[in-house]
């Protein structure tokens, strides 16, 4: 039982960057947006809070700095598809592509200006991101491991997906988004701003994305820089969008049972003889099983945006 607490504890620390990144993507990908650029808004968030943990501090900087910078990318991804109508694949490679090359570039440059040769958070950073201590609530048997004794990162990502699953299902405004989602040209005929939110939810969405960046650097690696730090989680992401049916409370569950398929190594008994590369490869053999089945669904109807992928022409209307 201990051991079983243990590993679902380890699954939703292992799931959090996940989740990040798959609820901004929804948010994206309700505006009919396919952003494939996920992976480099990660890396883009994880140099800018790992750097801004590093210089200021500060951890609440660090996830400010980590936002903005997954924002940024967004918005190279939003003026290509949105303003210029680029096809939307190509473009979220190419952001993917420029986020990490970019995340790599400046890490060995400050990598480079360090007299030790590393870079390493401070302890006043360190101390700010473990473990959050309830009083009362984290002594609790069982139920204090298992829900109070997470570092912040962790209620921060729960409390993002709950509020935009509100956004999206609760408030007018999240039901014209998902408007244009499935039929920007009807929506655009009911004054909706089609532009407008179309670009608020795609840098909303890759700001979210920047934090999940953040925590592969300042938390996984253990707060020393380390390039490549998201390490493929991105496309993770993307899958887990499908795996979540859109919904982003649903993408909390999803980001746990992939955390689970991550940290599985490390629970199962060496004497069974199984490969430690079958582990690895676990997590993107799911995702290669959740694109196969949901294309397999796809015509028997699936909860996928309507307009999804297509880039709106409002003179085309």
């Amino acid at each position: 039982m201990d051991l079983f607490l243990k590993f679902l504890v380890a699954a939703v620390a292992a799931g959090t960057p996940l989740l990040f990144g798959t609820v901004g993507e929804i948010l994206t990908e309700k505006v009919g947006h396919l952003n494939l650029g996920v992976e480099g808004m990660m890396a883009l968030g994880a140099c800018a809070g790992f750097m801004a943990g590093y210089a200021t501090d500060n951890l609440l900087l660090a996830w400010l700095a980590a936002f903005a910078a997954g924002l940024g990318g967004a918005l190279i991804y939003a003026v290509l598809t949105v303003t210029f109508m680029a096809n939307q694949n190509v473009a979220g490679l190419t952001l993917t592509i420029f986020g990490v090359g970019l995340s790599n570039f400046f890490g060995i440059y400050m990598l480079g200006k360090s007299e030790s040769g590393s870079l390493k958070l401070p302890e006043a950073v360190t101390a700010q991101m473990r473990s959050v201590d309830i009083p009362v609530l984290s002594d609790l048997p069982v139920v204090g491991p298992l829900l109070f004794q997470y570092n912040p990162f962790v209620y921060l990502g729960i409390a993002v997906a709950l509020v935009c699953a509100w956004y999206l299902f609760r408030t007018k405004t999240g039901l014209n988004v998902q408007a244009i989602g499935e039929n920007p040209g009807a929506a655009d005929a009911a004054s909706i701003d089609v532009t407008r939110w179309k670009y608020v939810n795609i840098l909303l969405g890759g700001g979210i994305c920047g934090i999940g960046g953040a925590y592969c650097s300042m938390i996984i690696n253990g707060g020393v820089w380390l390039s490549d730090s998201v390490g493929g989680l991105g496309w993770i992401a993307v899958a887990l969008v499908i795996f979540a049916a859109w919904k982003p409370h649903m993408a909390i569950w999803g980001s746990l049972v992939f955390g689970a398929l991550r940290v599985l190594e490390y629970y199962v008994p060496q004497s069974m003889g199984i490969p430690a590369a079958l582990y690895k490869m676990l997590p993107f053999l799911m995702t290669a099983l959740v694109l196969v089945i949901s294309s397999m669904r796809r015509s028997a109807g699936s909860r996928i945006p309507g307009s999804l992928g297509v880039n709106y022409f409002r003179e085309e209307r």
